[in-house]
């Protein structure tokens, strides 16, 4: 098992001081080492498109902030922060579950876009894919809150990593429920908070509804919904639903989250397993572990 983060600071700086007609070649070469995470996708992909799809930082304009913003990344030691995380993570994985089988993994880690609104707002400037088996994409703006995260961040992306790995939950986009991603949403939170703390480990776009009922309530009366498509206002909330093309259900930012975090502690209570431990545990488990302790609760 070998971890690669690729060191991508060097070509995002060539890249953001060349001249704009060559941007799109030089940022293709600087992603083709992780094209795989787009395997699944039908037909060729465009690389280029898909940076612009997933936040990344622009190609005509904004370079000055840009660049500035790298910089940031880069005095923060991201990429060995990064390294180090992943490292001590599956070493505290393997500990837990000593039979795993951990795939190679590639890391992209590459600076967001400032000029993107619903990534700088509502995303609080960080969004991550840890989904397809083998590899970590990490985005970034060097707000303080995410660069004091890095690491925590880069564990929920490995943990989502590991459980669909080869061998661990089978992720069909044909019946995948909703509860499936909100579970594994709580999982992969529970992981970063068991190696750094609730201060860090929540992902933040979930914290300012842990504790809304009616939020629970909403997320957990669609928690059998099916097709992927709906998937972004349950887990995500209705303005990235919006953004693509999705139907708003009546969800904040983050609601998923924040719901997945509440379900996986009071199983982790209930069973007193680790979130480590917990890995591959069925969802179904969780979600009815978790509500009977709720419906047994006067207080939760």
């Amino acid at each position: 098992m070998t971890i690669t983060v690729l060191d991508t600071y060097p070509a995002m700086r060539e890249i953001l001081r060349a001249p704009r007609a060559d941007r799109a070649a030089l940022l293709k070469t600087m992603v083709e080492p992780a094209a795989g995470m787009y395997r699944y996708f039908p037909g060729d992909v465009d690389l280029v498109a898909m940076h612009a799809m997933s936040s990344g930082f622009p190609l005509d304009r904004d370079e000055e902030r840009c660049l500035e913003a790298l910089d940031a990344l880069h005095e923060a030691d991201a990429w060995n922060r990064i390294r180090r995380a992943l490292d001590d993570a599956v070493t505290a994985q393997l500990a837990a579950t000593p039979g795993l089988a951990i795939p190679d993994i590639t890391v992209l880690t590459v600076l967001g876009d400032p000029g993107d609104r619903h990534f700088m707002g509502p995303n609080l400037g960080m969004s991550a894919n840890g989904s397809v088996s083998g590899y970590l994409y990490l985005n970034f703006w060097p707000y303080p809150e995410n660069l004091a995260r890095l690491e925590a961040t880069a564990v929920h992306e490995l943990n989502h990593n590991l459980r669909y790995s080869p061998g661990g939950v089978i992720w069909d986009p044909a019946t995948v429920t909703v509860g499936e991603q909100i579970v594994s949403e709580g999982l992969a939170d529970a992981f970063a908070r068991q190696l750094y703390g609730d201060e860090l480990g929540y992902a933040r776009i979930g914290v300012a509804h842990l504790r809304d009922d009616a939020v629970f309530e909403k997320v957990v009366s669609g928690l059998e919904i099916t097709g992927m498509q709906n998937f972004a206002a349950w887990v995500h909330g209705d303005e990235t639903a919006a953004r693509y093309g999705g139907t708003p259900v009546g969800l904040p930012t983050g609601a998923g989250y924040a719901v997945g975090n509440r379900l996986v502690d009071a199983y982790l209570a209930a069973t007193g397993r680790t979130a480590a431990e917990a890995l591959l545990v069925d969802r179904r488990d969780v979600i009815d572990t978790a509500l009977r302790t709720r419906a047994a609760s006067t207080g939760w």
